[in-house]
């Protein structure tokens, strides 16, 4: 439904002494992704908290393919797959040049109400304005 990609070139500070990058760097590169994609939908992260509601992070998973170097030019594609309950992103991290696919994951939110602090059981209706879809 709805997805983008970014790129990025492997900074030296994100890489270990064998020029590998170190793995909770996956976690901000996912991140990166994910914000690029809340940014297409017009809900940042600002918007969210001015909406209402906080969304944070409660599961992620990793899996770590191939490792990605210094200097190396990545693709992370961001793909929105659940929205109901829940907002469930998945990723897949690739080389631009090889076109070898290098990591995959997901990350998984779910809406807290910033007035009573409650976590919602089904996404608020500004989520599903957000995605252009009538029904919540």
């Amino acid at each position: 439904m709805h997805s983008t990609e970014i790129e990025i070139t492997i900074p030296f500070h994100d890489v270990d002494a064998m020029q590998i990058v170190w793995h909770g760097w996956y976690v901000k590169y996912f991140e990166l992704a994910r914000c690029a994609l809340l940014d297409q939908i017009n809900y940042s992260y600002e918007e969210m908290f001015a909406s209402g509601y906080s969304w944070p992070v409660v599961d992620m998973r990793i899996k770590y393919i191939k490792p990605i170097c210094f200097n190396q030019i990545i693709k992370i594609q961001a793909r929105l797959v659940e929205w109901e309950y829940r907002l469930k992103i998945n990723y897949i991290v690739c080389d631009v040049e090889k076109k070898e696919r290098l990591t995959k994951g997901y990350t998984t939110q779910v809406a807290v109400d910033l007035a009573s602090g409650e976590m919602c059981w089904e996404s608020p209706r500004i989520l599903w304005e957000k995605l252009g879809l009538n029904e919540a």
